[in-house]
């Protein structure tokens, strides 16, 4: 296996696990990394998807204790049940229009440009947000009632769009109804586990055959390295938004989409 692949592997890797659960769009950085290193063949864009899925477990692994308690208390537990039904229900409305729209998608959006103005928009739209005044009272993930759920999944469709931010839409949609940031983050937390099993498994099964026993190491690395920085995200992550509000993340995304777009705009929108 070539050393400069597998650098690129481990690249790649801290840049999903970094972006995947913050509000900037990790899919978007992927497309953006991707382009920048030369590593964005069909191989490329299976790979993108595999090392999501390390992701994904750093998330049932830091709340492996809520999980394993949900799974066993459905039968008895009303709590565990409700909880379940919450994240099921938030999961649906993105995994229909993921259905109807993936192939449009892939075509057409995933590309640097996109991306770039999906992620200015992105910000623009969480600095408004921010400034809008929110009843914040729902403060533990168990209390959330069954319509908000819903309108959180119907929050998430809009990350179907590379460089909205699967995170970003969840937790503004998690604000504007009355959640607390941190409840926020955790239900955003919680419903990547279904949606993004569901995405990846998808993505898989439809694009096994770009992939040879010699991807191995490479998509290795990848996995690995984007579980564990992942890991160490989501607790920094949680601290931070225990203290601050996502008016940094929005001048981020701001200002890296204005960036990428100048670079592209200056180059003859080639890409």
């Amino acid at each position: 296996m070539d050393l400069i692949l597998l650098l690129m592997g481990f690249f790649l890797g801290i840049v999903e696990g970094i972006t995947e659960f913050i509000p900037v769009s990790s899919t978007g950085h992927l497309i953006l990394a991707g382009g920048l290193i030369g590593f964005n063949d069909e191989k490329a864009k299976v790979f993108d998807v595999f090392i999501q899925l390390g992701a994904i477990l750093s998330v049932v692994w830091f709340y492996r204790e809520k999980v394993f308690s949900v799974i066993n208390g459905l039968r008895d537990s009303k709590e565990s049940r409700s909880f379940a039904i919450n994240i099921f229900t938030a999961f649906l409305p993105a995994a229909f229009a993921g259905l109807l729209l993936h192939k449009t998608i892939k075509a057409y959006l995933f590309n640097p440009i996109s991306v770039a103005a999906a992620l200015v928009a992105g910000g623009i739209a969480m600095l408004l947000i921010e400034r809008m005044n929110h009843r914040q009272h729902i403060t533990e993930v168990d209390n959330i009632t069954l319509k908000q759920a819903i309108g959180v999944g119907i929050a998430q469709c809009l990350s179907l769009f590379p460089g909205v931010s699967r995170s970003g839409a969840t937790i503004m949609g998690g604000l504007l109804a009355g959640f607390d940031r941190k409840v926020a983050v955790e239900f955003s937390f919680f419903l990547a586990i279904p949606t993004m099993f569901a995405a990846t498994g998808y993505d898989l099964f439809s694009n096994i055959h770009a992939l040879s026993l010699s991807d191995i190491p490479l998509f290795a690395v990848g996995f690995i390295t984007s579980f564990f920085s992942a890991l160490i995200v989501i607790k920094a992550f949680l601290g931070y938004v225990s203290r601050h509000d996502f008016s940094s993340f929005a001048y981020y995304r701001i200002g890296f989409g204005l960036l990428v777009l100048a670079f592209y705009w200056q180059r003859g929108w080639k890409f």
